[in-house]
């Protein structure tokens, strides 16, 4: 049985008698260059993307730094060295090489970005080797000195924290507090304050769904408005990457989330993507109009696992209950990862309105046009059940 928090398997109760008989189950620019007299100056800077071994969410790109012709002068942009001072400056998952490098520039490390992205352009396999962490560095040193730092793995003090995708924003300010220390209520009272983590306007000031999940390494002594706000910055990013419209994140975000609820390892998240976006487009069919999903209910009451009768009952009340109400719920009902953000932005074309998880162990699951093929397939769900006595009670 998997963990419920971090991969939960929501029960299917029976739908209302205006529904279906039979509810759905799981169930960046270049430079033009400028003349000055005679003189033609071209400055050509392509930055290296910091990898590091082990660290999926950090990527790696060559990179590539043309001369410098006749543009200031060695001490414009570098100090002499060697520096004084401590600064502790943190390298967060999925951080690019200009993000180091203004962060450096920032805190009074180097002189410029420039320093330090032309070291790591003369050692492109130095770059792809920094790691996530909390580095100590001096204030005024040179690029070349503060780069062989950051690209050291041993010089890096690991202290992250690992939100799984899918966790609700309640269960992420609990883990975050216990990693940090800082007090749930201090992650809750940042969430009220959009401006203060950068929360896009499309999101109704409701942080949920916003919380992008991977492992963070956060400055030592950020705030809760801090950390929340890198979270945001890092769902912000995603859909911009991905071309969602800023009026199209918040619906975006919503649809992944239930994605995110609805789906095992093996589940394939495009066409769940597509199940929901037929129920959405089709208020006359076979659904008509009802979600009818039961991660959403699960949200409504902020309860995991399989649901009681009382429970059913009392989810109604909430416009999250996407058995009682059509249409998508008010916002999203997780914090989703990319890899459902993603299925979501492009899902396959098909005609499926129904699909149910056959087998738990593969996460398994079965699509269907029609409500005859979908009793058809939990047909095989309840008789994988009975063949794994106990994998279908609650928590799956």
């Amino acid at each position: 049985m998997t963990d419920p928090l971090d991969d939960a398997i929501f029960g299917g109760p029976e739908p209302a008698q205006d529904r279906p008989a039979e509810p759905s189950r799981r169930t960046r620019r270049t430079k033009t260059p400028r003349r000055t007299g005679r003189k033609l100056v071209v400055l050509l800077l392509a930055l290296a993307l910091v990898g590091g071994a082990g660290f999926g969410t950090v990527t790696v790109l060559k990179p590539l730094l043309g001369k410098l012709t006749g543009f200031g002068s060695s001490a414009d942009l570098d100090y002499p060295g060697p520096g004084e001072g401590e600064v502790s400056i943190a390298v967060a998952s999925g951080q690019t090489g200009e993000d180091i490098a203004t962060t450096l520039r920032d805190a009074g490390v180097t002189k410029s970005r420039t320093a330090y992205l032309q070291a790591a352009a003369g050692d492109p396999a130095a770059a792809a080797r920094i790691q996530p962490g909390t580095y100590t560095l001096k204030k005024g040193m040179t690029g070349v000195d503060a780069f062989k730092v950051i690209s050291n793995p041993a010089n890096a003090v690991r202290n992250g924290v690992t939100l799984p995708e899918g966790l609700w924003a309640s269960e992420t300010f609990a883990r975050l507090s216990e990693a940090s220390g800082i007090p749930v209520a201090e992650y809750e009272a940042a969430a009220k304050d959009p401006a203060a983590i950068g929360l896009p306007a499309a999101a109704g000031g409701n942080v949920e769904g916003w919380l992008s999940p991977t492992t963070y390494e956060f400055p030592e002594g950020s705030t809760a408005a801090q950390q929340l706000s890198i979270m945001v910055k890092r769902t912000v990013d995603e859909l911009t990457k991905l071309g969602v419209a800023p009026d199209q994140q918040q619906r975006l975000l919503t649809l992944a989330s239930i994605v995110e609820g609805e789906v095992n390892a093996g589940t394939d998240r495009g066409k769940v993507a597509r199940v929901i976006e037929n129920r959405l487009d089709n208020p006359t069919g076979p659904t008509v109009g009802f979600l009818q999903m039961d991660s959403t209910r699960n949200y409504a009451i902020q309860k995991r696992g399989n649901l009681s009768a009382a429970d059913v009952e009392r989810s109604k009340a909430s416009p999250y209950d996407t058995y009682a109400h059509k249409g998508l719920p008010p916002g999203p009902i997780n914090n989703p990862s990319n890899a459902s953000i993603e299925a979501t932005v492009n899902p396959p074309a098909g005609n499926w309105y129904y699909f149910v998880t056959v087998n738990f162990d593969t996460g398994e699951t079965l699509f269907a046009e029609t409500l005859a093929e979908q009793e058809q397939n939990i047909a095989k769900f309840r008789q994988w059940c009975r063949d794994n006595p106990g994998k279908c009670d609650a928590g799956n």
